[in-house]
């Protein structure tokens, strides 16, 4: 059997959208278990709105995505002279003829066909003409035979289709000159020797109109299969302005790649009750007969729960390199990583569903002046705690070395100095003191991370905020 072979063709016309990342997707994890080839194509014959930044962003989030191609990226615009002869090509067969009606003829006859009952569909009056090249403006249409069946096998919908008689015959080039999309993609999809063409529902209803111009050029259509579009979690349609649908928007949201690629691949389709994949699975397992043909419902909850997932499961060493950008921007320095910097990491990964949220809770050991949770303050740095602070204070700065074990063995201490104290007495005004809030990691892990000379120094200024209230 010959090999699959699939493509994903995006416009470059803005950001990678998380349909088309999907899309992707499906034909990248398709074609790697079939063991086939993957075509990246970019479709870039709207000249007004496509740019070189925009496909660079394509570019770009597909390979934060892990999604690598085995051919590409081929342009669109670079095969304008073959869609061109390749529409010379059917005029001359007559497959294909020159249409001169004006737009406001055709809206007129339009009209009239709806208002009589019709479809509104061209109503072939220059299909038998004959019209040279010189015959002035004019469009080329498809000839299409209107006994002929445009259906298909959608390996998602079914079937598919309809008689041609339904949708008459179409334009393939414009009065200016330059193919339709639905010539250029045909044409590419050919020479490209594309098997399986694997799309958004939205192109479902092109469909016939591309099978009719495959029949035109003599060849056999590929395989369809249209996936279900991505919708809000209410139902609608996405929205550009309401709801984050950009790759690039959600890495910088702080979302790791794995848990992206997870979630889109959960996004129209299943492997029983499973939810958690790696990409190597995902790959192992998907098959489009387990794609539904409802709107798959973005559901951001769902996303930020992989995410965490994700988070705890990185290695040290790439979870640095994922969150550095986030720590340097709560730091407003350069960050390197270190011993301190891991732990400081691993401590909070538990606790972070996104590397913004990490990078927040990391605050306390990344910047050198902290500001005190008026509420947390009020509660435990209060007289009470003024002694123990200034106890336990000697015995830190007396560690010969800042370790989680010293830190432990120093409290421990001041506690017995004290009379026994209970650790939380003493420990909880220590962290209100070093992180500003009442919430953190061990409190040993936190002094560790947080430094011998930040945590001594917020200490002291803990114990003189104390005094300043005035009523020690």
């Amino acid at each position: 059997m010959t090999p699959i072979r699939t493509r994903f063709a995006p416009s470059p016309t803005g950001f990678l959208h998380i349909g088309g990342a999907r899309t992707a997707l499906f034909n990248w994890a398709l074609t790697r278990r079939l063991g086939g080839q993957f075509v990246l194509r970019i479709e870039d014959t709207d000249l007004e709105r496509s740019t070189h930044e925009s496909e660079r962003a394509v570019i770009e989030g597909l390979r934060w995505l892990g999604l690598e191609w085995d051919e590409g990226p081929h342009r669109q615009s670079e095969h304008a002279a073959r869609h061109g002869a390749v529409v010379e090509s059917l005029l001359a067969s007559g497959a294909a003829y020159r249409c001169v009606c004006t737009k406001e003829e055709l809206d007129a006859r339009r009209e009239a066909d709806i208002a009589a009952g019709g479809k509104g569909l061209y109503d072939g009056r220059c299909r038998e003409r004959l019209y040279g090249p010189d015959c002035g403006t004019h469009v080329v249409r498809l000839r299409v035979d209107p006994n002929a069946s445009l259906r298909w096998d959608d390996l998602v919908f079914g079937p598919s289709g309809q008689d041609a008689s339904e949708i008459g015959d179409g334009i393939i080039r414009r009065s200016d000159g330059t193919p339709l999309f639905h010539l250029a993609v045909v044409v590419d999809d050919l020479d490209m020797k594309i098997s399986h063409v694997v799309r958004g529902a939205d192109h479902h209803s092109n469909t016939p109109f591309q099978i009719a111009i495959h029949r035109a050029l003599g060849a056999e259509p590929p395989t369809y299969a249209h996936v279900p579009l991505i919708v809000a979690p209410s139902g609608r349609k996405l929205s550009k302005r309401r709801d984050p649908v950009s790759i690039q928007q959600f890495r910088a949201d702080g979302y790791l790649p794995e848990a992206m690629i997870n979630w889109l691949a959960r996004l129209g389709w299943s492997h029983g009750d499973q939810e958690i994949f790696s990409i190597d699975e995902i790959v192992e397992h998907f098959d489009l007969a387990h794609v539904g043909r409802s709107g798959a419902q973005a559901d951001p909850a769902k996303l930020d729960w992989l995410n965490q997932h994700y988070l705890k499961q990185r290695p040290s060493e790439t979870l640095f390199e994922a969150a550095r950008p986030f720590l340097e921007a709560v730091a407003e320095r350069p960050i390197e990583r270190d011993a301190r910097i891991d732990r400081l990491l691993d401590l909070l990964r538990e606790r972070a569903s996104r590397l913004p949220e990490l990078a927040e809770r990391a605050r306390f050991a990344l910047v050198e002046e902290i500001s005190l949770d008026p509420t947390a303050a009020k509660k435990h740095l209060r007289p009470v705690a003024l002694e123990p602070l200034e106890a336990l204070i000697p015995a830190l700065e007396g560690l010969p070395e800042w370790t989680e074990a010293a830190l432990e063995a120093a409290f421990e201490d001041t506690c017995r100095a004290l009379g026994d104290l209970k650790l939380g007495k003493l420990a909880q005004p220590v962290r209100v003191a070093v992180t500003g809030s009442a919430a953190s990691p061990g409190i040993y892990e936190t002094l560790y991370v947080t430094g011998r000379a930040w945590a001594l120094a917020r200490l002291r200024r803990a114990v003189e905020w104390i005094r300043e209230r005035g009523d020690a």
